[in-house]
């Protein structure tokens, strides 16, 4: 089968919707690049528990479908939505044929270091990761094995957010903690990881000299980390064992003294789930500013916590960026990526302003600019280039998962 005939689904579940890109082969070379894989359109099954819809879009943002279906058990399972979703792929793809799936899973733990073609042995030990990830891996292993039922024919392939990270040095690995628990998977595994795959990947085309030397990559959204990578390589992430780790996010805490959680649950009786609840879904911009987790909100409102939520956030920033620099010896470059990152003006202004001692000078016009595009943000004269640099994760689990279907293939 020639490769325009051929066509490569990407799926990222959650738990009341599905995110999805489709994506056309163009090409079948044993050298994958992204000129072989062309976007033929996007979308999301949402409301899944409560009132399915199936909306999916062109390149070009035209609408293709938007369906909704009624409730009602078993119509608003993962099940239920894909077998939809993949019915609808099939009616519109006209001589194409659909050839693999692949799908974001947050978490590979130990001893996934690559993306991994799925199979009921590899789905055994991702669910052995679900109390890792419990906000993630479920939904994720819930898509895998409604694919598994309904299209049995398609080969899945499991692309990790922990797999970019698996090479770090074992000092940026361990914990100060009795060996044994290193062993049994304790860890830090960092997160993020197509998103910072991604940023590597394209890394030597926007900014060639970049490519070989220190960059911190600030992932800035609803979920936030930072990398400091040497030559395109993970060195060290503010994300360990679990996505609650570093910088303050949404709705996540961040970094947190653990004798605060020994204080909630000895002195006032917490149970583990309501801390968990606290952590992962109270806590972060949300809980800091009692308004919003949305940093566009917060950024508009005149709520004297608001602008607190943003210094705290801000101040979380650079202090990881010092340490980050300093895990590499230096920095060469500071690299924007993710939602608040390609889109807060505000935030790269003031992370970029308290880090002058750094010799980083930005550029105030073109850090305004509102063009979606990879673009340099810092002054001729800066000591460190700035860039943002849109990332795509989704084109990065096609292009894993092209690689995992044709054989022989890199």
């Amino acid at each position: 089968m020639s490769g325009e005939n051929r066509a490569m689904l990407v799926l990222n579940a959650g738990s009341s919707s599905i995110k999805f890109e489709l994506y056309t082969v163009v090409d079948e070379d044993r050298i994958i690049t992204d000129e072989d894989l062309e976007q033929r359109f996007e979308g999301q099954v949402e409301g899944i528990g409560t009132a399915p819809r199936l909306i999916a879009r062109d390149p070009d943002g035209h609408i293709l479908i938007d369906e909704r279906w009624a409730p009602g058990p078993p119509g608003t399972n993962h099940q239920v939505a894909l077998k939809r979703l993949t019915t609808w792929i099939d009616d519109n793809l006209g001589d194409a044929q659909l050839i693999g799936v692949g799908h974001r899973v947050v978490h590979g733990g130990p001893v996934y270091s690559t993306p991994v073609v799925i199979t009921p042995e590899v789905l055994e030990v991702l669910r052995t990761y679900i109390s890792l990830a419990p906000l993630h891996q479920p939904h994720s292993l819930a898509a895998i094995e409604a694919i598994l039922y309904t299209r049995p024919d398609l080969l899945q392939v499991a692309c990790f957010d922990t797999a970019f990270h698996r090479n770090h040095p074992i000092v940026a690995d361990q914990y100060a903690i009795p060996r044994e628990y290193y062993e049994q998977g304790v860890r830090r595994y960092g997160f993020h990881g197509l998103s910072y795959a991604y940023i590597a990947h394209v890394l030597p085309i926007v900014a060639p000299d970049l490519s070989e030397g220190r960059v911190v990559v600030a992932h800035l959204g609803s979920g936030a980390s930072m990398c400091a990578m040497k030559a395109r390589q993970s060195i060290d992430s503010t994300m360990g064992f679990s996505a609650l780790d570093g910088l303050p996010m949404g709705t996540r805490s961040g970094n947190i003294d653990p004798g605060v959680l020994l204080y909630w649950i000895q002195e006032l009786g917490m149970d583990v789930k309501q801390v968990e609840t606290l952590l992962y879904r109270q806590s972060g911009l949300l809980g800091l500013s009692g308004v919003s987790n949305d940093m566009r909100l917060l950024e508009h409102s005149d709520d004297p916590n608001a602008a607190e939520a943003i210094d705290y956030f801000i101040y979380r920033i650079n202090r990881e960026l010092g340490a980050l620099a300093a895990a590499l010896g230096g920095l060469d470059g500071l690299i924007f990526t993710a939602g608040i990152g390609e889109n807060s003006a505000m935030v790269r202004e003031r992370v970029c302003t308290l880090a002058t001692w750094m010799g980083i000078e930005l550029d105030e016009v073109a850090n305004l600019h509102r063009a979606k595009s990879n673009r340099c943000i810092s002054t001729d004269g800066s000591a460190v280039q700035v860039w943002i640099i849109p990332t795509d994760e989704e084109k990065m689990i096609a292009l894993d998962t092209l690689r995992a279907v044709i054989p022989g293939a890199q």
